[in-house]
Order: structure tokens, then C-alpha cells, then sequence
């Protein structure tokens, strides 16, 4: 009787958005309500708290001393990880990461890598030796739909929130002195997910919304309003159209919630 019960709810949703209707009677291109903590974690360097609607999201940050990758001997180095906590749905297990969780993390490390969020070379303690390496550590509390945009946006908030050390480093040793300075950032990427629903664009899906969307399109965009990232999803298709009309929704929604936490 339930899984009944809950193919007709289903049906009923795919319906009303196909008519330009939600059951919450938001409008198809309306975020959910939104609200950011930061600096809630005393022992990490950063961190932030989101609700969007009732998911919600803890991103914590850690900074550490490590070696920087080859090619860029020069630059400090960004890691995204997220654990689907199993308490946030009956979806997720304990374990290792699995390809949900790996797909949320690269997508959120994709948004800040490739808008230069963070400024990397000023991460730099001894070039090709000892860099800064920022992690970033994403944590699903509980799902109920968008957390890609959820996670980008803590993300983001937390790592506005992040602080370094002061440091000397003199004689190949690196030496940790009173007081902090802000972690160094060029860009605030904030990552639009849009949905294709009976082909209907919609934002911030709810999760019976995902339920029964034919594809995903997230876009990162950055504060001049330039696309930075794209990651498709989902079995079906956007047609070129919709692509750009995906594109225009992006960069118009990132205009909206830049303006509504002054970022």
C-alpha cells in the first residue's frame, strides 16, 4: 500500500510541475527557504552550517602543512571530501564513499577549483617543498533534495570563515606564531542545480522531486557572472535550448543569493 501511495504522490508531483505547479506551492525557479551558519565548529579552521528547506549540510575545514603536487610547485592545495551521513536517509549505508558521495565531492571541488576560489599561491610555503593544504570535509546531517547547491554553498561559506596561522619558516622549519590571518580567496563560486521535470527547468528540487527528474545541470558561477563549471546527471538529455536557458537561470539565481548573504 505504501510504495501505492507513494508511485501516486510521484505522479501527482511529475504532473503539477509539468503544469508549472509544486505541491509547495513554490514557483518552478523558487529556492526553498535558506539559512548559513558559520564558525560553528571551535576545533576547525572553518566551518558552516546550511538548512535549504530541510536539508541540511555541515562543511568543516582543516588546514595542514604538506607537499604541493608536481605541476604546481608553487601552489597550495584544495581537497573536497563528503560522507552521506547514514542518520540523513534511509538511502545511505556506512562504508567507504560511494559513487553518490564521490560525485558530490567533485562537483563541489570543481566549482572552487576551476573558479580559483581560493588563492593557492599564496598557500605557498617553500616552493615544490612545503605548501598549505586545505581540506575541505562535507557532511550530509539530513537529505531532502539539492545537495549539490547545498553543499557548494556551505562549502563556500566555510571556507569564507577560515583562518591560518601566522607563520615563520626559516631553516626548512616551520614555525607557528600568535594570531591569525583569513584564508586568501579570489572568487565565491556559487553552484546553481537546475532540473528537467516533464521538460520543465526547475530549481532547488525537493528530493520526490528528483525522484522524477529526467536529468540535472549544476553550474558554478562566479561573482562577474561567468560560467566556471557545468556537470551534467541523470539518464536523460538537454537540448541546446535548454542548456541556455539553464545557463541564463544559473547566473541569475548566483545574482540572487550573492546579493542575499552580501557575498
Amino acid at each position: 500500500m505504501s510504495s501505492l501511495i507513494t508511485r501516486v504522490r510521484l505522479k501527482q508531483i511529475s504532473q503539477h510541475i509539468e503544469n508549472g505547479k509544486r505541491l509547495d506551492e513554490r514557483g518552478l525557479h523558487d529556492y526553498r527557504p535558506i539559512k548559513i551558519e558559520q564558525g560553528i565548529i571551535e576545533k576547525a579552521e572553518g566551518s558552516a552550517r546550511i538548512y535549504m528547506g530541510k536539508t541540511e549540510v555541515l562543511v568543516g575545514v582543516k588546514v595542514e602543512t604538506g607537499e604541493p603536487f608536481p605541476d604546481t610547485p608553487n601552489e597550495g592545495v584544495q581537497t573536497v571530501n563528503a560522507e552521506l551521513v547514514p542518520l540523513a536517509s534511509p538511502d545511505f549505508e556506512p562504508g567507504p564513499p560511494d559513487e553518490n558521495s564521490i560525485e558530490l565531492a567533485r562537483i563541489v571541488d570543481r566549482g572552487l577549483r576551476e573558479s580559483h576560489a581560493i588563492d593557492t599561491g599564496k598557500l605557498c610555503v617553500e616552493a615544490g617543498k612545503k605548501v598549505f593544504v586545505v581540506f575541505v570535509d562535507v557532511y550530509v546531517l539530513n537529505h531532502d533534495g539539492n545537495l549539490i547547491d547545498a553543499s557548494a554553498l556551505a562549502a563556500l561559506a566555510a571556507l569564507m570563515n577560515t583562518k591560518l596561522p601566522n607563520y615563520e619558516y626559516k631553516n626548512g622549519e616551520l614555525k607557528i606564531k600568535q594570531g591569525f590571518t583569513q584564508l586568501p580567496m579570489k572568487s565565491h563560486p556559487i553552484t546553481v542545480t537546475i532540473v528537467k521535470i516533464n521538460n520543465q527547468l526547475v530549481i532547488d528540487p525537493q528530493l520526490e522531486e528528483e525522484k522524477v527528474m529526467d536529468s540535472r545541470i549544476s553550474i558554478a558561477v562566479n561573482e562577474q557572472g561567468n560560467i566556471c563549471a557545468v556537470q551534467k546527471g541523470g539518464s536523460s538529455y538537454f537540448t541546446p535550448q535548454q542548456i541556455l536557458e539553464a545557463s541564463k537561470l544559473a547566473q541569475a539565481k548566483a545574482a540572487e543569493l550573492r546579493k542575499k548573504f552580501n557575498w
